[in-house]
């Protein structure tokens, strides 16, 4: 049956947006109970959802962008229940990017994704998990390194909202003259590799940093994770550059990039490396990050891309 009962965890820059309003307004008048809960500073998100458990809702849903469904699937993932005895997670996306949202096919429009939740059962929902100095951190949609970390990371919060999505590509141009690739080891399952790298992708889901689309099989269920490297080719930077502008993003991942699916991957470099995790940066030197089957259920679209069963 439909869920009746949901908790709306609202990223705070989106307290004001008047579609999400009426959207709200919306689903009150068709029987749903639902509440808002704004997010202001850090941890607000895993107390607002431990306040949902409480009060038995059935469906969290993450209001914004890539790192606010992050921050909710993460709090939801720290929890000790198993996924069947935890409120399934949605999302309504409200992010400058929305990675995840268009990979998976969630609608923009609030109201249609509201309506998603309510029509459409929860399926089981895969999580990485990353361990770097003892810590653990959570990522819903893909972890990223190198070119396009920087690119995500030091973004401007001003162009971005000028710009939405088009502030990476405009930041990205304005860096391309200082690249250097990122030494790092690079092992798994049967897999091994190590040298220098422009772009680093672990992918739940498949694109992130406004469009760049690392893991382009990448799967939400399938208990794997998908790791995409794009190294430094013979005549350095440049070159590689070089092959995705002529070759295309996609056909240059199939000529230049290594790919593997693997359930888990250690990461060794000589200097500390960044990792994004859906706008969370992570630095350190050695990472281990696991892709965690079936953590959590969650709300997608029938014909989602993300699903086993729709490949």
């Amino acid at each position: 049956m439909p869920s009746r009962h949901w908790r709306l965890i609202l990223n705070g820059k989106s307290a004001e947006d008047e579609p999400l309003r009426e959207a709200v307004h919306a689903m009150r008048d068709r029987g749903i109970a639902l509440e808002v809960r704004v997010t202001w500073e850090p941890g607000d998100a895993g107390r607002y959802l431990a306040e949902a458990i409480a009060d038995g809702v059935d469906t969290v849903i993450a209001g914004g962008g890539d790192g606010t469904l992050s921050d909710v699937a993460g709090a939801l993932a720290r929890r000790d229940e198993a996924a069947e005895a935890l409120p399934a997670l949605a999302l309504v996306p409200l992010g400058t990017a929305n990675d995840f949202a268009a990979s998976a096919g969630i609608p923009a429009e609030p109201l249609a994704a509201f309506e998603l939740v309510r029509a459409q059962p929860p399926r089981p929902f895969d999580l990485l998990g990353l361990e770097a100095d003892g810590a653990v951190h959570w990522c819903a949609n893909l972890a990223s390194g190198g070119f396009g970390t920087r690119i995500t990371v030091e973004t401007d919060e001003g162009l971005k909202k000028m710009l939405g999505g088009l502030a990476y590509l405009v930041t990205g141009i304005a860096k391309v003259g200082r690249i250097e690739p990122l030494q790092a080891r690079i092992a798994g399952p049967d897999f091994s590799w190590q040298g220098g790298f422009i772009a680093l992708g672990i992918g739940n889901g498949r694109q992130a940093g406004g469009g760049q689309v690392l893991c382009p099989d990448a799967l939400v269920d399938d208990g794997l994770l998908d790791l995409t490297v794009v190294p430094e080719l013979e005549g350095g930077v440049a070159a590689t550059l070089g092959t995705v502008v002529s070759a295309g993003r996609e056909a240059a991942l199939e000529q230049v990039a290594v790919r593997a699916r693997l359930p888990w991957v250690e990461i060794d470099a000589p200097e500390p490396l960044v990792l994004n995790l859906d706008g969370e940066p992570i630095q350190a030197r050695r990472f281990r990050i696991d892709c965690v089957h079936a953590r959590l259920r969650m709300h997608l679209p029938p014909d989602c891309a993300l699903l086993s069963a729709t490949r």
